[in-house]
């Protein structure tokens, strides 16, 4: 029988409360609802095993950071860096998330209903078939998928017109797609764009089923809509700003 841990955050600092939710991984809980949250932050950071983590409220910064395996939802907003630097496991927010979304992300998934803000993806990497994967609902702001190495960052808009610039700045590895037309004055130096073929299609189509059933969303008409894809135009981006002697 699953065990279910309830924890009010009201007026916990984050430190005691990130002990409280390590307390009830240790004692076997699957299940962890954290309700009143208001911005603690490092929720979920470093944890290992399959427990499900609830939080009800706004998530602080870093929410997931270094996290092995478990999944994390969010009822609410989440702060700067969700996923950071996370190896894998899930972290699904319903509303927006703020600046470097998925930054240094080296695999998982994190699923953001609404927007996210500056530099999403930045530095996502991968490694043979660890590959992390961001998906934003929403819009996403100027420098999207700056430095990526590696992983699959999607942007669906959703809810109205993309507002990034820049994207793809120093991108050397992995995919941006994006649903619509890019306008090639959005692309920063080094990023290309390239047809959806029906192979990107098949693969790429999974990842918007699970986005759509996780947010109640009718995910065909995402499937069959068309899509910009984003791709380093080198491996070495800025290897002419460089002087050699």
């Amino acid at each position: 029988m699953a065990k279910q841990v309830t924890i009010d955050a009201k007026g916990v600092h984050y430190t005691p409360l990130n002990q409280q939710i390590r307390k009830a991984i240790e004692d076997g809980a699957d299940e962890i609802v954290v309700d009143n949250v208001l911005g603690q932050r490092f929720i979920g950071d470093g944890l290992r095993g399959n427990a499900t983590i609830r939080v009800n409220g706004v998530a602080g910064g870093d929410l997931a950071m270094f996290m092995s395996g478990p999944t994390v939802i969010v009822d609410g907003n989440a702060e700067h860096a969700p996923g950071n630097t996370m190896d894998s496991g899930k972290v699904v927010i319903h509303g927006s998330a703020g600046d470097a979304v998925a930054h240094s992300m080296r695999g998982g998934k994190v699923f953001v209903r609404g927007d996210i803000g500056y530099r999403g993806g930045i530095h996502m990497k991968q490694y043979e078939t660890q590959r992390p994967i961001l998906v934003v609902g929403g819009s996403a702001q100027t420098f999207l998928g700056e430095y990526m190495a590696g992983g699959l960052l999607v942007v669906l808009g959703l809810d109205g017109a993309m507002k990034a610039r820049e994207i793809g700045s120093g991108i050397h590895g992995g995919e941006i797609v994006i649903r619509g037309d890019v306008d090639d004055a959005c692309l920063a130096a080094g990023a290309k764009k390239l047809p959806v073929t029906d192979e990107d299609r098949a693969r790429i189509a999974p990842v918007i089923r699970e986005f759509a059933a996780d947010f109640g969303l009718d995910a065909e008409p995402l499937v069959k809509a068309n899509y910009t894809r984003i791709v380093p135009a080198s491996a070495r981006p800025f290897a002419g700003k460089y002087t050699w002697e």
